[in-house]
């Protein structure tokens, strides 16, 4: 009877290789608490919420707010219009309504729950900063340095669009303009650095002189003309007149020198470019104040915020170029808490 038999050269490989196994094996399955002891640990980092991932914070509903204004010419009712479109609670008050002096208008609103004063126009700030018992934030005012109007308990927003802006608008509707007039009153300095700055980063040199009327602002308009390839106007009331203004537009058009203005309602008068502020970025800025004054941050908001938007429009009779539309607006960068 034949046996089932293994040759021994395969047997011996055979218990090799369950031997190798094995050897190995006891490491794996019984492993030496000893080689563990410098091991580093093992730890499993939650990846960060990406912004998709993120839930979004509602902020506030924002306070209840009176809106003071010094008229109800456009410029001012323009800026209320918008404010009354991101407001839900608030009161509107028209100073230059007669059976509400300002003294009335500013009893019943310290006696209302406003949480914040919005004055629009320079008598509207003075009489709100004078006499209101809460936060006050003013627009539309050039000369507020004349007036006291920043307190610790005021702040204020630009009354002109970003100066840089200006000057790059006005140099794509004209390269030809490189030396640039300015005639402005006292008090003005902060503006006239920050122009001076703007206008060496756009290739331009300003001519600054400083009036103490409108008479002498345009015998300085008359001697400085001859010398400028473009006038810059800032609305300084203090030395301008209507006549004035009007002399001054009468004369660079008979020379053909373009005039830049800061309100398109100056074109009919004969002005080449305006360059103007935007009521809804002047009423989103005052937001952003009234919600760091509803959020107790008063002291963080800077005396003056500047606008991020610009409007400029072309008088087309006027232009040397037509390298800018008539009408167009602008947004910059804004920082609040700069």
């Amino acid at each position: 009877m034949r046996g089932i038999g293994i040759q021994p050269r395969g047997w011996t490989l055979y218990v090799l290789v369950i031997t190798a196994l094995t050897l190995s094996g006891c490491s794996v399955l019984f492993p030496n608490p000893d080689d563990y002891k410098n091991q580093p640990d093992i730890v499993i980092e939650t990846p960060a919420p990406t912004a998709a991932s993120r839930p979004l914070i509602k902020p506030p509903p924002l306070p209840s707010v009176a809106i003071v204004l010094s008229s109800r010419q456009p410029a001012y009712q323009d800026v209320a219009t918008e404010l009354t479109r991101r407001f839900e609670n608030y009161e509107v008050y028209d100073l230059s309504d007669r059976s509400r002096p300002p003294v009335t208008v500013l009893r019943m609103i310290n006696d209302s729950d406003s949480t914040a004063v919005v004055a629009v126009g320079l008598r509207a700030a003075q009489s709100s900063v004078a006499m209101a018992g809460v936060p006050v934030v003013f627009s539309q005012v050039f000369n507020h340095q004349d007036h006291d109007l920043l307190t610790t308990n005021s702040r204020g927003v630009a009354a002109l669009a970003p100066l840089e802006a200006q000057l790059a608008a006005w140099k794509q509707a004209d390269p030809t303009v490189v030396r640039v007039g300015v005639i402005i009153g006292d008090g003005h300095d902060d503006l006239i650095a920050e122009a001076q700055l703007a206008a060496e980063r756009h290739g331009m040199e300003l001519h600054i002189q400083i009036a103490h009327s409108d008479q002498e602002t345009l015998y300085i308009f008359r001697r400085m003309i001859r010398e400028i390839d473009g006038f810059w106007l800032f609305p300084d009331n203090r030395i301008l007149s209507s006549r004035v203004l009007q002399q001054m537009l009468d004369d660079a058009n008979r020379l053909r020198v373009p005039v830049a203005v800061p309100n398109e309602s100056m074109l009919k008068m004969g002005a080449t470019i305006s360059m103007s502020t935007v009521a809804s970025d002047i009423a989103e800025t005052i937001v952003q104040i009234i919600r760091q004054i509803q959020a107790g941050n008063l002291e963080r908001v800077p005396p003056i915020s500047q606008l991020s938007e610009i409007r400029v429009e072309t008088n087309d009779a006027m232009m040397k170029s037509g390298a800018v539309a008539r009408s167009s607006t602008r947004r910059l960068g804004r920082d609040l808490t700069q």
